[in-house]
């Protein structure tokens, strides 16, 4: 697999929701393990704040891109991406349920709430989920063994990051689970009650508009000041590149 572009030292694959189905697909049948993660324009961010967070993500098997900040970012970098299918993890979490149920495999989910793992279920009938376990009160010890004592293809992590990624890095090696993904809150696609923005926002992407608008408290910092913080560190690695 191409991994294409590097920032703050996090490696971004090259990849689209069929090949990311097929590496999952993969993965379960050979009987191997393989952690996925994701970056967007808020994760590299935080990888400035948290350098735990970039070396964790490293030890991942695959991070794809999640949003538009990637893209124009891989596009300043002159390492576009070669598919012209924008990669988001709210329109891939509905592909990997679809997979999971034609192809008879398991989910675990860990993260979030009692009132989210119940939406999953009920959004989700046909869905074969072996446990969940809640991310707010938890020990490490607890957690695996929960798992490991449910076993599932695909252990979904929603503790949001970088609790969720440095989480995961740690403890993969002691999870019998072949298919780890991280996912933050992209949990609540799984429960059906994300609410995404218009069809038209999403595919000019602008959805972090209408996440803003309906929520300008949480989101003001993130995107009014975290996105041009974002395209500014972009540039400064776009110009010492060229200044090398």
């Amino acid at each position: 697999m191409k991994k294409i572009l590097n920032i703050n030292g996090i490696i971004i694959n090259n990849i689209n929701y069929a090949g990311l189905i097929t590496e999952i697909n993969d993965s379960i049948l050979n009987n191997s393990q393989t952690a996925i993660a994701y970056a967007n324009a808020n994760s590299i961010n935080l990888s400035y704040k948290f350098p735990e967070l970039v070396n964790s993500l490293r030890t991942f098997d695959i991070t794809h891109p999640d949003g538009i900040g990637i893209g124009i970012a891989a596009k300043i970098l002159n390492k576009p991406f070669d598919t012209a299918e924008r990669f988001t993890g709210s329109d891939f979490y509905p592909l990997l349920i679809d997979y999971a149920v034609t192809n008879s495999k398991s989910f675990y989910f860990f993260g979030h709430d009692i009132n989210t793992f119940t939406n999953i279920s009920s959004a989700n009938p046909e869905l074969n989920i072996t446990g969940t376990h809640e991310g707010y009160n938890y020990s490490d010890e607890e957690v695996i063994e929960e798992i490991n004592k449910n076993p599932a293809d695909i252990l979904v992590i929603g503790l949001g990051t970088p609790i969720q990624e440095i989480w995961a890095a740690k403890h993969r090696k002691s999870l019998n689970n072949k298919v780890i993904i991280c996912v933050g809150e992209g949990i609540r696609v799984f429960a059906g009650n994300k609410k995404r923005g218009p069809l038209f926002l999403r595919k000019i992407g602008l959805e972090w508009l209408w996440r803003f608008l309906t929520n300008p408290v949480k989101y003001f910092s993130r995107y009014f000041i975290g996105n041009p913080l974002f395209l500014y560190r972009i540039i400064i690695i776009k110009m010492r590149k060229l200044a090398q």
